[in-house]
């Protein structure tokens, strides 16, 4: 198996989009990343996956802190702002949640302390114990084959 066999595999696996935020000084640092989970209930831990040459690899370990927004579909041009497809400077408007930038209307804003990092392949773990969130309703910005999706309403009337 080459690289994009195996790449193409993974594409299967449909996720949600997050953006992974944090300050450093008074700088803001942020990325999109899909390779994202719970990992513990007790404590409550995430985990995000960086890319060794993602600048955002080394910023997580300064600052010791780090927010995740879980994106809405309607927040896909953020997703490719963060994720570099997007080649302008933007202000970005965002909500602070105890000191930390978040994405405004995201579904989810949840502000971590750096629980530990794990080297993996070409990628660093950074695991994250949760120390507050915020919840709000809406669809989620899906990504599926390389490309962001909607989700179909599957609810039926009985």
């Amino acid at each position: 198996m080459d690289d994009r066999m195996f790449r193409n595999a993974m594409g299967k696996f449909a996720t949600g989009v997050t953006v992974v935020t944090t300050k450093l000084g008074e700088e803001i640092h942020g990325m999109t990343a899909n390779a994202f989970m719970s990992v513990s209930l007790n404590p409550k831990l995430v985990v995000v996956s960086v890319d060794h040459k993602a600048t955002m690899k080394r910023y997580i370990p300064s600052s010791g802190k780090f927010a995740i927004s879980i994106l809405k579909q309607d927040q896909k041009d953020l997703s490719a702002y963060f994720a570099g497809q997007i080649n302008e400077t933007r202000d970005i408007d965002f909500h602070w949640f105890h000191e930390l930038p978040t994405i405004k209307e995201a579904l989810v804003n949840m502000v971590c302390e750096l629980h530990d990092e794990v080297d993996a392949g070409d990628h660093t773990l950074f695991i994250g114990k949760v120390t507050d969130l915020v919840i709000r309703e809406g669809d989620p910005l899906a990504f599926y084959e390389g490309k962001y999706r909607e989700l179909e309403n599957s609810e039926r009337v009985k």
